[in-house]
């Protein structure tokens, strides 16, 4: 199972990024793949889900409406589109899935909000 995230970088407050999650090594199709943000000292939070067939959807309330994922099964890729940008956004943000019995996890990529 391999997980890379690209798209990461520099953004002003207000502003948008999008995130790519390519998947490789088990049939992404099959399942649920998320987005989890994380800052020095804090608990790796979930931000985003996206079920098998992308029927389900769910967001922390703090980027809802802000935050959109979305998975396209023919590229073995999820997506995080993230607008209205806010300086607490920035984070390192990791792609993650769960399949026999273990999470797997990218190598992140570095979200930074500021002007």
């Amino acid at each position: 199972v391999q997980l890379v995230e690209s798209g990461g970088g520099l953004a002003q407050p207000g502003g948008s990024l999008r995130l790519s999650c390519a998947a490789s090594g088990f049939t992404f199709s099959n399942y649920l793949m998320n987005w989890y943000r994380q800052t020095p000292g804090k608990a790796r939070e979930r931000v985003a889900g996206i079920s098998k067939g992308g029927g389900i959807i769910n967001y922390a309330g703090s980027v809802k409406g802000r935050f959109t994922i979305s998975r396209d099964d023919a590229k073995n890729t999820v997506y995080l589109q993230m607008n209205s940008l806010k300086p607490e956004d920035t984070a390192v943000y990791y792609c993650n899935t769960y399949l026999n019995w273990n999470d797997y996890w990218g190598q992140g990529t570095q979200v930074t909000v500021s002007s």
